[in-house]
């Protein structure tokens, strides 16, 4: 979690600090849909390494964004999940989501 000392004034660079990474975004993006486990998140995110993963899930976990639910099973079963907060930023993923549609069907028209 960011302390005070840390948080930029600028809510946009608060909101860059906490997801501006190409991995976190798309983490996001794909909790949005559903709860995930470890192993699926690295497979459908081609290229990302776990290191990576782990260190961009422990973040947004500790920043609030993200639950990790440990089940008591053998072996043990770990999934993440949305906040309340994290799922709060559904209509900021929306809205990249749908200028990124309107930017891919702009520079296809231009081909």
């Amino acid at each position: 979690m960011l302390t005070k000392e840390e948080m930029p004034a600028c809510p946009v660079a608060t909101t860059v600090q906490l997801i501006g990474s190409k991995w976190k975004l798309l983490i996001l993006r794909n909790l949005l849909a559903r709860p995930w486990r470890f192993n699926e998140l690295k497979k459908d995110l081609e290229g990302i390494s776990q290191k990576v993963l782990t260190d961009s899930l422990r973040s947004m976990e500790e920043d609030g964004i993200v639950l990790r639910t440990v089940y008591p099973e053998v072996p043990p079963r770990v999934e993440y999940s949305l906040s309340e907060l994290g799922d709060s930023m559904r209509p900021i993923i929306s809205a990249m989501e749908q200028w990124g549609l309107g930017y891919q069907a702009a520079m296809r028209r231009m081909d």
